[in-house]
């Protein structure tokens, strides 16, 4: 963009933005020697710069193109522009100052220059003053950037002169957000990154800042180091990649239910990328929340179950109940026994526990032997609130592999499995999520 004021004032203010050039790819080029009969034509391509003696070597590949006009800018990228104030008459101009403002649809700030163009200065004739300014833009929408030149007639009669350069801000990504609560209190959130600029970009960074109540592992690399991506997140136009994190809950956090259910902001995405020839921008989205936790009446863990048993082996697991309602309980806990052919397994229980006061827990032990090969399905585990006759039926509470006696490898993986009665903790939500500068 520029602008060259007119005769009736003193000096000419220019504006220009600042932006890399692109890469473009050269057309058909006809060559010739010297002594060729088509060299007339030839002659008439030279004025072209991608023509002449050196046009067979350029052809190959792409060359640098200037901007050719004010181009697009994205939310997050810094918007660079020089200003230049040049003194057109044969006669010094007192008393020169030059101000630039960026005006947006909530603010208007101030862009800072070099002390010259601040302080009145004398400008000698053909004399100018320049700068360059930089401001990263945190906006999206239409941008006014004003420049104001103020100065004196040699008569001594103070003259401004003011100009208005207009712009749209873009928004350059497009992020999706879905949360999935898991088993032992783990959050897998699943980030999809669009690219909505009409150039392709190299994302350089996708982190997850965990807030100061959650642990934030990425799972985007494979146990090498390599990451998952083929290429190094290199987004062409409308294309989309999805990163994925696992989300824990801190210390004591994760252990009173109560505290847990306060506390649902887990973070924010800190994402930096490249575009046209490393022009850098970085983005970071606004506090992501997870599902509200909610776990109405009680929450059984089976803790150090084996994954794989033989048959005929006392197959012993452990189980944590906590009470997550709001009033006391007394728990009768009862395995069921199974006594038909189809039977997977023998073995029951029935026992009464402590007293348990909102949020505590209580640890027990259960026993069965597997009488059937394969996979094997311990249910259902009824518990029974005998303060106010309340049953809870778990259907499905562990399962377990039985392998034949001969069975050498006695694996010694454990499953830790927890079951939320009555609550709304296994779901998926997608949302749309906000951008902001960082």
């Amino acid at each position: 963009m520029e602008m060259v004021e007119p005769d009736s004032h003193l000096v000419a203010l220019k504006v220009m933005r600042l932006m890399r050039p692109t890469l473009v790819g050269l057309g058909p080029v006809v060559t010739c020697e010297p002594t060729d009969l088509v060299q007339r034509f030839s002659n008439s391509q030279e004025s072209d710069g991608m023509s002449g003696a050196c046009a067979e070597t350029l052809a190959a590949g792409q060359v640098l193109l200037l901007p050719q006009s004010f181009g697009s800018i994205y939310l997050g990228e810094t918007f660079a522009s020089y200003i230049c104030v040049h003194n057109t008459t044969p006669n010094p101009v007192e008393c020169v100052t030059v101000k630039a403002d960026l005006q947006s649809n909530t603010s208007r700030i101030n862009l800072s220059m070099h002390e010259n163009a601040k302080s009145p200065v004398v400008l000698p004739p053909g004399g100018t003053i320049d700068d360059v300014i930089r401001y990263e833009v945190k906006e999206i929408g239409t941008h006014i950037l004003v420049c104001e030149v103020n100065y004196s007639t040699p008569a001594g009669y103070a003259q401004s002169l003011r100009k208005f350069f207009k712009f749209q801000v873009l928004k350059p990504l497009d992020v999706k957000t879905k949360f999935y609560n898991a088993e032992i209190d783990e959050i897998y959130l699943e980030a999809q990154i669009q690219n909505v600029t009409t150039s392709p970009f190299c994302l350089e960074k996708v982190e997850l800042d965990g807030s100061e109540d959650y642990s934030v592992t990425p799972l985007n690399t494979l146990p090498n180091g390599e990451s998952v991506f083929t290429v190094k997140h290199m987004l062409q136009p409308n294309n989309s990649c999805q990163f994925l994190y696992c989300i824990k809950p801190k210390g004591d956090i994760a252990k009173n239910v109560d505290t847990l259910r306060q506390f649902n902001n887990v973070g924010k995405l800190d994402i930096v990328w490249r575009s046209n020839l490393g022009e850098k921008g970085r983005l970071q989205t606004s506090q992501l929340q997870r599902l509200p936790f909610e776990c109405k009446t009680l929450r059984l863990e089976v803790l150090d179950a084996k994954n794989t048993i033989k048959i005929g082996t006392i197959f012993t697991f452990n189980c944590r109940v906590t009470n997550t309602s709001e009033h006391p309980m007394k728990l009768n806990v009862r395995l069921a026994a199974k006594f038909s052919p189809d039977s997977q397994y023998t073995g029951c229980a029935d026992f009464m526990l402590n007293l348990l006061q909102s949020g505590e827990s209580a640890e027990f032990p259960l026993s069965v032997c597997p009488s059937k090969l394969g996979l094997v399905k311990i249910t259902p585990l009824v518990l029974t609130n005998t303060l106010q006759n309340e049953q809870f039926t778990i259907e499905n509470v562990v399962d377990v592999f039985v392998v034949n006696s001969d069975y050498d490898n006695d694996t010694t993986t454990h499953q830790n499995k927890l079951i939320r009665y009555e609550s709304a903790a296994s779901c998926l939500t997608q949302k749309q999520v906000q951008l902001q500068v960082v």
